[in-house]
């Protein structure tokens, strides 16, 4: 057991739990959910409402909070771990923002209908251990932001309904004014107890949100370290503080840390001392036998074009692409692309289209065959809000530039419907191009935006503009052929009066961008703010004969990409 204080416990005379993450596991339907509800931000109007990523608690809530407002998904970290709950996530996103939070919560609900129903102990035996715990005459109670209709279906289904007779109450959050980390449902609980807040009530949660929650309703608070994190991840969340309120509790955080329900148990025992024999042996007495230790999850694989293992030559001159690697501007770029593809027969492109059978994987067959049957984007595509335009055509069109160009030209023709908003992909993209322009070194901007639109969001960005930021710019209409052809590279270098080598490196967050460099023989700095893992990067870069192209080295963020400019630049001084 990990015990983050040295206070001793009061012996609980009643043990509320949190559902989800606690007692039952849960988790498959409730990422689906919520992946299901990220895409409707935008008209739930909860963009705005997203916390700054300046004003976000910890690193990682900035990066969820940035992630989410870019491509309207969980980042794939989180889906691979598993370990972070619903209302932790809503609380990184909204803050202290009841209404935002409300609303997430219930377009959530919406989106739990078409999955919820499979449920499982979190634990193998927990059945058993609540029934020790009943024994014993500690009351048992569960208070969740959980909706009334889902927990009563699932303490239906769990275990075919042995844990309902064993719980004396259950509150719900739709049954309350509002949801954790408010305490509602803690102090209701209560009171449908008939006891009051105090340190023999004991709150037991898996999340950051359920410990704050404890904290406002003046109960224990137990972390129940259900998703294994490691003792870091514990120190960071709860860093030691020493200040105690009158009833001495920790003014933050847990008040212990199990990992298990054996680990529970110990607790109860230490907290029920010496002096109360009778209940220390009818505690021995009862407790089911030990289990083995659970295991952590399995790590996220991670990309191995790392920075720490590149070795590439320092920079002299730093492209960079526009669009989902300096600036976002995806809602308006899908907009047009859907507006486009309904002309695809009369633009005459329609029979131009690739054969699936010559497409570099079977999801880019499938994007191929979904548009010549509906010609729009498939619903997954804008979902995922991952893939550039130039990429798309790159997969429909193959190479033929001549399509291309068609359909970069229609593009355009509808784009001018909806551009306008344009931020940056991360908050110290600016800074990071004031220091590499003080290092000193050339940097510039190679995309396939016409000039008309990349200098109006040149100007509108942050509401001053980038523009002095810049040597050197090369638009899509600039040159008779657009990336993945290397030619804006090329004349983007000549403008600088220098030559292609790899000294000029290429930043970009497409596989065209790879495409461009690697043609043109220049570093390519693959930019993965979509957050691909390594088996995904394998299958867009194979490296095979027909699709030779790899970055030099992948850089999720641009603290990462400064650290290895600096890096490279260290090795010549």
């Amino acid at each position: 057991m990990t015990d983050i204080t040295s206070l001793s416990l009061v012996k609980p005379t009643s043990i509320l739990f949190d559902w989800h993450g606690t007692l039952v596991n849960t988790l498959d339907a409730m990422y689906q959910a919520i992946e299901d509800m990220l895409p409707q931000l935008e008209e739930l109007d909860l963009v705005r409402c997203l916390v700054p990523e300046e004003q976000a608690k910890t690193p990682e809530d900035a990066k969820l909070v940035r992630y989410i407002r870019i491509f309207r998904h969980l980042h794939p970290k989180i889906l691979a771990e598993q370990r972070v709950s619903r209302t932790d996530i809503f609380d990184a996103l909204f803050g202290s923002n009841c209404t935002a939070q409300e609303i997430a919560h219930n377009a959530y609900n919406e989106c739990y209908r078409h999955h919820y129903g499979d449920v499982c102990p979190f634990e193998e035996g927990v059945v058993d251990y609540l029934k020790a715990l009943k024994v014993l005459g500690i009351k048992i109670a569960v208070a969740t932001n959980r909706s009334r209709e889902f927990l009563d279906n699932e303490l239906r289904q769990v275990e075919d309904g042995k844990w309902r007779d064993l719980l004396s109450i259950s509150v719900c959050g739709d049954e309350v004014e509002r949801y954790k980390p408010a305490p509602d449902v803690l102090f209701t609980a209560m009171s449908k107890l008939g006891v009051k807040p105090g340190p023999e009530v004991w709150y037991v949660g898996d999340s950051v949100t359920d410990m704050i929650t404890a904290r406002q309703a003046g109960v224990t608070a137990i972390f129940y370290n259900g998703a294994l994190w490691d003792a870091a991840w514990i120190e960071s969340m709860f860093p030691p503080i020493e200040q105690l309120s009158p009833e001495g509790h920790r003014m933050q955080g847990p008040d212990a840390v199990v990992d298990d329900f054996d680990h529970l148990f110990d607790l109860i025992k230490q907290a029920g001392g010496d002096e109360d024999s009778s209940f220390i042996d009818t505690l021995d007495t009862l407790r089911p036998p030990r289990r083995p230790p659970r295991v952590p999850p399995p790590p996220r694989i991670e990309p191995d074009w790392h920075p720490s293992v590149a070795n590439l030559e320092p920079p002299e001159i730093i492209l960079f692409d526009w669009h989902a690697t300096l600036v976002d501007t995806l809602d308006a770029m899908y907009h047009a692309v859907d507006d486009m593809l309904p002309e695809l027969s009369e633009l005459g492109l329609d029979t131009r289209l690739v054969e699936p059978a010559q497409c570099k994987s079977p999801e880019d067959a499938k994007l191929v065959e979904y548009v010549r049957d509906f010609r729009k984007l498939h619903p997954k595509i804008k979902t995922d809000r991952k893939i550039s335009r130039t990429d798309i055509f790159e997969v429909l069109f193959g190479d033929d530039e001549d399509a291309k160009k068609n359909a970069h030209h229609a593009f355009t023709k509808h784009y001018r419907n909806h551009y306008g908003t344009v931020l940056p992909f991360e908050p110290q993209v600016k800074e990071v191009l004031q220091g590499l322009r003080q290092l000193p070194l050339k940097v510039g901007v190679i995309t396939n935006r016409d000039r008309e639109f990349f200098l109006h969001e040149l100007a509108a960005v942050e509401g001053t503009g980038w523009s002095e930021l810049f040597d050197v710019s090369v638009c899509g209409d600039d040159t008779p052929i657009r990336k993945p052809h290397p030619q804006q590279i090329f004349k983007a270098v000549s403008d600088l009066s220098a030559d292609a080598s790899k000294k000029v490196w290429y930043v970009g967050d497409s596989t065209t961008d790879t495409m461009a460099a690697n043609t043109a023989n220049i570093t390519s700095v693959f930019f993965n703010g979509a957050q691909w893992d390594q088996p995904w990067l394998n299958k867009i870069f194979p490296g095979n004969e027909r699709y030779p192209h790899k970055p030099d080295v992948v850089v999720n963020d641009f603290s990462e990409f400064w650290a290895l400019v600096l890096a490279c630049r260290g090795k010549t001084n």
